[in-house]
C-alpha cells in the first residue's frame, strides 16, 4: 500500500518515469544501429565470400538475417514499452496539475447533458469547469457514458453501500488502477467498436459454420499440393497445372463478397481489441474483495475460460485475416489453402462460442472504469469522507460542507441540519454573499452521494433522495420561450412531483425572477406553503426578506438563515459564513453606487 501523499507518490512517479524514458530511449538508438550493422555486414559478407564460397555466404547472410528479426523483435517491444511509459508520465503529470486544481485537460462531457434535466445545468455536472471535468477518468466511451448515466440518476442506499465499498477497496491500489488507465490510453474503446462487433454477432451467417466446412479446409489442401507435386516430377504437363492453378484461385475468389462484407464488421479494431484484452485481463488476474468489483469480474471470468483469453485468439484471427490485404501474398494463401475462408470459419467458430459474453465485456470495462474513476477522487482527497445513508425521509447532516470545484485554499466550508419532512431552509443575503454556492454545494455533495462517491466535508448523512433544482433560467429563441416561462415550466415539473410525495431534495435559487416584485413575493408564498404542506423538503436562496415573515406562520417548518456583508465606507467585505436568522446587511446600493448609479439624487427625488 502507498503511504506517499497523492501529489508525492505522482511526483515520484514522473521523476521514475523520465529516467525510464531516457534509457529506452537509449536502447532504442542502440537498436537502430544494430539493424544497421546487420544489413551492413550481410552486404559486406556476400560480396567478400560469392561467389568462391557460395554456402558460406548463404549461411552468414541468412544468420545475419536471423539476428536482424530478432533485434526488430526487441525493438518492436522497446517501443511498445516506450509509448507506455509516455501514457503513464502524462497520467502522473494530469494529476500533479488537478492537485493544484488545474484539471482543463480532461475531458468536459458536454456532450452528456441532456437539454432538460433535474439539475444537470443547475450545478454545473457538464462543461468547463464542471463535476464531470473534474472527476472523470474513464477512457473508453462507454465508460464516460456510464459515468455520465451515474451522475444523472441516482443510486439506490444498497448500490451505494457496494460501491463505496469498491471505491474504498480500489482507491490504494494506485499502480493497478493507473495500469488499467494506461492499457485504456493506449486505444480508447469506442461504441462503434462495439457496435461493429455486435453487427457482425447478430449477422447470420450458414456458410462459414456450416459442420462440413471443417472437412473442407482440413482437406482442401491436398488438392494444389498433390498438382503441385504431379508438375514437379513432370508428371503432369505446365498447361494443365496452369490450368488447375487458376481454377482453384477462382473457386477461392468466388466468395469474395462474402468474405468482404464479414471484413468490414471487424477490420480495423484491432488495437482496440488490444485495448479490451489487456484490460479484461487485469480485471480476470486480479484478487477483489468487495461485491460490486466480484460481479464485475464475474462477467469476464467463468471456470472454461477468461475474455482475455477468447479475446487474444480473436485479436490473432484479425491478424491473420488481414493478410489479405497483401496483393502479393493472399492469392497464394487463397489457393493453396482457402486462407479467407480458413479465417472465416474460424471467426464463425468464435463468435458461436463468445456471442453471448462479449456484451458483457464492455459492459465489464465501463463499470471499471468508473470504478476507478471514483477510487481516483477518494485517493486524491484524503480529507473528504464517505457519506452515511439514513433511511428515514428526510435527514441531512454536513460538517464543513465545500463545493468540490472551488480550490480548497479558496474554499469556506459551511455546515447545516435538515430533519423531518415539510422543512423549508430559507436563506437571505445580500448580492455574492455565497447564497448560490452554497445552494450548488448541497447539489453537487448530494450528486457524490448518491452515486457512491466521498464527499467534500468532513461528516455527512443524508436520506436517499432525487434531486431537483431551480436555479439557472435561460430563455429560448427556438422556442420562442421567455426567462419567465421557462422558469414556470421548470416549477411546474417540480410542483408535479411534489403532489406525487415523491422523495425530493429541492433547490431553488431567486425563484420567479422575471415578474414584478408584488406578483413574485405572492407567488413565492404560495409556492413554499404548498412544499410545507406536501411534506416536501427545500433550501431556497432568495433576496425577498418578506419571505423570512413565514417562520413565523409555520414554526418548526420554515428556519430562516443568511448570507451576509460587512460595509466599511465604501468597501465590502464577505466571509461566506452561513448563519443563523435574517439578513440585515445588503449591498446591491454600494455596487450601484460604485458603477455610477446616483444613488443619492434617487432617494432625494423620492
Amino acid at each position: 500500500m502507498n503511504q506517499l501523499s497523492p501529489l508525492a507518490y505522482y511526483q515520484q512517479q514522473v521523476e521514475e518515469t523520465t529516467k525510464q524514458l531516457l534509457e529506452l530511449r537509449k536502447k532504442k538508438n542502440l537498436l537502430g544501429w544494430l539493424r544497421l550493422f546487420c544489413i551492413v555486414f550481410a552486404l559486406i559478407i556476400g560480396f567478400a565470400l560469392l561467389p568462391e564460397h557460395i554456402t558460406a555466404a548463404i549461411v552468414s547472410v541468412v544468420i545475419c538475417v536471423a539476428v536482424f528479426i530478432y533485434v526488430v523483435s526487441i525493438d518492436i517491444n522497446n517501443s511498445a514499452s516506450i509509448e507506455q511509459a509516455q501514457r503513464h508520465l502524462q497520467i502522473n503529470e494530469n494529476e500533479i496539475s488537478y492537485a493544484h486544481h488545474q484539471y482543463a485537460q480532461f475531458e468536459e462531457g458536454k456532450q452528456f447533458e441532456p437539454a432538460e434535466h433535474a439539475y444537470a445545468a443547475d450545478i454545473d455536472i457538464f462543461g468547463k469547469h464542471s463535476l464531470f471535468q473534474y472527476i472523470n477518468r474513464c477512457e473508453s466511451e462507454q465508460g464516460k457514458a456510464l459515468l455520465a448515466h451515474q451522475l444523472l440518476n441516482a443510486s439506490t442506499a444498497t448500490q451505494v453501500a457496494e460501491i463505496q465499498s469498491a471505491v474504498k477497496e480500489l482507491a490504494p491500489q494506485v499502480q493497478w488502477r493507473q495500469l488499467f488507465q494506461n492499457h485504456g490510453k493506449s486505444s480508447s474503446i469506442t461504441k462503434a467498436t462495439e457496435q461493429r462487433i455486435t453487427n457482425w454477432l447478430r449477422a447470420p451467417e450458414k456458410f462459414f459454420g456450416h459442420p462440413a466446412m471443417r472437412w473442407i479446409l482440413l482437406l482442401y489442401p491436398v488438392i494444389p499440393l498433390t498438382v503441385v507435386f504431379l508438375y514437379a516430377y513432370d508428371l503432369i504437363a505446365f498447361n494443365r497445372f496452369s490450368l488447375v492453378m487458376v481454377l482453384l484461385l477462382l473457386l477461392s475468389s468466388s466468395f469474395t463478397s462474402k468474405i468482404n462484407l464479414l471484413h468490414s464488421y471487424v477490420s480495423r479494431i484491432a488495437e482496440e481489441i488490444n485495448t479490451l484484452q489487456l484490460q479484461l485481463s487485469q480485471v480476470a488476474d486480479q484478487q477483489f474483495q468487495s461485491s460490486a468489483l466480484l460481479q464485475l469480474q464475474e462477467m469476464v471470468k467463468n471456470e472454461k475460460k477468461t475474455a482475455h483469453h477468447e479475446l487474444r485468439k480473436l485479436k490473432k484471427i484479425l491478424d491473420r485475416f488481414d493478410f489479405r490485404l497483401n496483393i502479393v501474398v493472399i492469392p497464394v494463401l487463397n489457393t493453396f489453402l482457402l486462407w479467407d475462408i480458413r479465417q472465416a470459419a474460424a471467426l464463425q467458430q468464435w463468435k458461436t462460442q463468445n456471442d453471448i459474453a462479449v456484451g458483457k465485456w464492455f459492459e465489464c470495462i465501463a463499470g471499471m472504469e468508473v470504478m476507478n474513476t471514483l477510487a481516483t477522487l477518494s485517493y486524491n482527497h484524503t480529507q473528504w469522507i464517505f457519506p452515511l445513508m439514513v433511511p428515514e425521509y428526510f435527514h441531512l447532516s454536513a460538517k464543513d460542507l465545500g463545493h468540490p470545484l472551488i480550490a480548497a485554499d479558496k474554499r469556506v466550508d459551511n455546515s447545516c441540519n435538515i430533519d423531518g419532512q415539510g422543512q423549508i431552509m430559507l436563506i437571505t443575503g445580500s448580492n455574492m454573499a455565497g447564497k448560490s454556492t452554497f445552494l450548488r454545494s448541497l447539489g453537487v455533495n448530494t450528486v457524490l452521494a448518491m452515486m457512491g462517491a466521498p464527499v467534500c466535508a468532513t461528516q455527512f448523512s443524508i436520506t436517499p433522495v432525487t434531486l431537483i433544482s431551480s436555479m439557472r433560467i435561460a430563455d429560448n429563441l427556438a422556442e420562442n420561450t421567455s426567462t419567465f416561462y421557462a422558469e414556470l415550466k421548470k416549477l411546474q415539473r417540480i410542483i408535479e412531483r411534489v403532489n406525487k410525495h415523491e422523495q425530493l431534495f429541492i433547490l431553488l435559487d431567486e425563484i420567479l425572477r422575471g415578474t414584478n416584485s408584488l406578483d413574485r413575493h405572492t407567488g413565492s408564498v404560495a409556492l413554499l406553503k404548498q412544499m410545507v404542506q406536501e411534506k416536501s423538503v427545500a433550501v431556497i436562496a432568495t433576496h425577498d426578506i418578506a419571505l423570512s415573515e413565514l417562520e413565523k406562520n409555520y414554526p418548526g417548518a420554515v428556519h430562516n438563515y443568511h448570507f451576509d456583508v460587512q460595509v466599511k465606507g465604501e468597501d465590502l467585505f464577505f466571509d461566506y459564513r452561513l448563519k443563523d436568522g435574517v439578513c440585515t446587511s445588503m449591498n446591491a446600493s454600494i455596487l450601484m453606487k460604485k458603477i455610477g448609479i446616483h444613488m443619492e439624487e434617487a432617494v432625494d427625488k423620492e
